[in-house]
C-alpha cells in the first residue's frame, strides 16, 4: 500500500457553525407530562435548556482547539469488496523503549475522543508497568472517516480497516481494546488475526450469552450444574430491565437505520436528545458538564459522513447475528466488568468467549469506562499486558 497518511486538523467551516445555529433557533419542542421526569424520555427543560447553550453559549471554537491538541492523521484503507476509504484516527507513540502497540477501538454513541483520557496515561514514559504507542480510529461512518458507499459493512470488515491500519503504521505485532461495537470488533480482530499479530486484547463490554454445546460442550455442562449467584442474578435482571425499558431505540436503528437516520441528520435538537439519553443513562454517576455534552455530539454533527451513517451498524448486527461469534482465538484476552455497564455477564459465559487470562469486576463505573474511570481501565490493560503469556510474545 503506498504512503497515504496525512496530518488531520478539524476546521469547521464558519458556514457550517452558523447553519447549525439557524437550525437550532427554529427547534419545534414537544409538550412533556408534568410529574413524569425521565419516565417518558428526557425532560424537555434539559432538551430547552441544552438548546439554548448550543446555539448562544457553547464555543465550539475552544472545543475544536481541544480535539485538535491530539495527533491526528487520516490514511486511505483498502477493504475487500468495499473500495479504499479515507481512515481518520489519533496516533501517539510513546518515547519508552520497548513501548506495544495498541489499538483502542470505540462504538456508538461514543467516537474516537473516549481515547482522550486515557491517552497520556498509557504513553506515559513513568512508572514500573508496560507503556503503549496508541491508535484511536473513527470507525468508517463514525467522526472524520469516510462511510462505506454500500450495505453489507460488517464487523469483519470493520475487523479489517482496524488491522490494516496497524500494519501500514509499522505494527505487525499488537494487542486491542474495545467497549460497545468496539468488542465485537476487537474480538474479531483477534478471531481473523491473532495470534499471529493480535498478541492480546482486551473489552470493558464483554456481552456473550451463556455457553452452548456445539461450542464449548465442557463449559455448557458445567453451566447446566454451576447455580448462578447473587451477583449473577441481580445483573441479570438489569438486563432484563434494559431489554425491556431502554431498549428502544436499538429496535429502531436495527430495522430501519435511514428512517431515524433521516431524524439525526437533519434536526440537530432530535440528535442532541436522542445521544444525550445515552450519555446520561449509561454512566455510574458521572456528572456530564452541557459543554462536554454538547462537544460530545457536535462531533457527530460535524462528521464527515453525517450522524446517519453512523447508526448502519446497527442493522448489519441485528441481520448479520452470527458475525457476533466469530471463530474462537486463542489470542489472550482479558475482560473488565463495570456494574453500571448496560449489560451484565457471568464469568462463567465470560469464559466462552475465548481465552480468558484476566478478570476483574469495579465497584464503580458504567459503560464510558475510558471516559468515566480511566485510571482504572488503563490499570487493567496494563495488568493483562504485564502476564508472561502476553510480555513474551513482545521480547521474542
Amino acid at each position: 500500500m503506498p504512503h497515504s497518511e496525512k496530518p488531520f486538523k478539524l476546521s469547521v467551516t464558519d458556514a457550517e457553525i452558523d447553519d447549525l445555529r439557524k437550525k437550532l433557533d427554529l427547534t419545534r419542542f414537544p409538550d412533556h407530562p408534568d410529574g413524569m421526569d425521565w419516565q417518558y424520555g428526557v425532560p424537555i427543560e434539559n432538551v430547552r435548556r441544552l438548546v439554548a447553550r448550543w446555539k448562544d453559549g457553547f464555543d465550539w471554537r475552544a472545543a475544536e482547539a481541544r480535539i485538535n491538541q491530539l495527533p491526528q492523521f487520516t490514511r486511505d484503507i483498502e477493504v475487500e469488496g468495499f473500495g479504499t476509504l479515507n481512515i481518520h484516527y489519533v496516533h501517539k507513540k510513546s518515547d519508552a523503549k520497548g513501548a506495544i502497540p495498541l489499538l483502542f477501538v470505540h462504538g456508538w454513541p461514543g467516537h474516537f475522543m473516549e481515547v482522550s483520557k486515557i491517552l497520556p496515561l498509557l504513553t506515559s514514559d513513568t512508572g514500573d508497568h508496560p507503556r503503549f504507542h496508541v491508535v484511536a480510529l473513527s470507525l468508517p461512518g463514525f467522526g472524520f472517516s469516510e462511510a462505506p458507499k454500500k450495505g453489507g459493512f460488517r464487523f469483519r470488515q470493520f475487523a479489517e480497516v482496524g488491522h490494516k491500519l496497524m500494519l501500514a503504521l509499522g505494527y505487525d505485532k499488537y494487542v486491542t481494546q474495545g467497549g460497545d461495537w468496539g468488542y465485537f470488533i476487537t474480538r474479531s480482530i483477534a478471531s481473523y488475526y491473532g495470534p499471529k499479530n493480535v498478541k492480546a486484547w482486551h473489552t470493558n463490554m464483554p456481552y456473550t450469552g451463556p455457553p452452548t454445546f456445539a461450542a464449548n460442550p465442557l463449559l455448557y455442562l458445567q453451566y447446566l450444574v454451576t447455580p448462578l449467584s447473587a451477583e449473577d442474578v441481580k445483573g441479570l435482571q438489569r438486563n432484563d430491565y434494559w431489554d425491556a425499558e431502554r431498549k428502544g431505540y436499538m429496535w429502531a436503528q436495527q430495522t430501519k437505520p435511514q428512517t431515524i437516520g433521516s431524524l439525526l441528520a437533519d434536526s440537530p435538537a432530535g440528535l442532541l436528545t436522542w445521544i444525550y439519553e445515552k450519555l446520561i443513562e449509561s454512566v455510574d454517576d458521572y456528572h456530564w458538564t452541557d459543554d462536554e455534552v454538547l462537544a460530545w455530539i457536535s462531533i457527530y454533527w460535524f462528521s464527515r459522513a453525517g450522524p446517519a451513517a453512523s447508526v448502519r451498524i446497527y442493522y448489519e448486527s441485528y441481520h448479520h447475528p452470527e458475525d457476533s461469534r466469530p471463530p474462537w482465538s486463542s489470542t489472550p484476552f482479558g475482560a473488565s466488568h463495570f456494574p453500571k455497564d448496560v449489560f451484565y455477564t457471568p464469568d462463567l459465559w465470560v469464559r466462552a468467549i475465548g481465552n480468558l487470562v484476566y478478570e476483574v469486576r469495579h465497584e464503580f463505573g458504567g459503560h464510558f469506562a475510558a471516559y468515566e474511570k480511566p485510571e482504572a481501565l488503563v490499570k487493567d490493560i496494563r495488568a493483562l499486558c504485564k502476564l508472561d503469556v502476553v510480555v513474551k510474545e513482545f521480547t521474542k
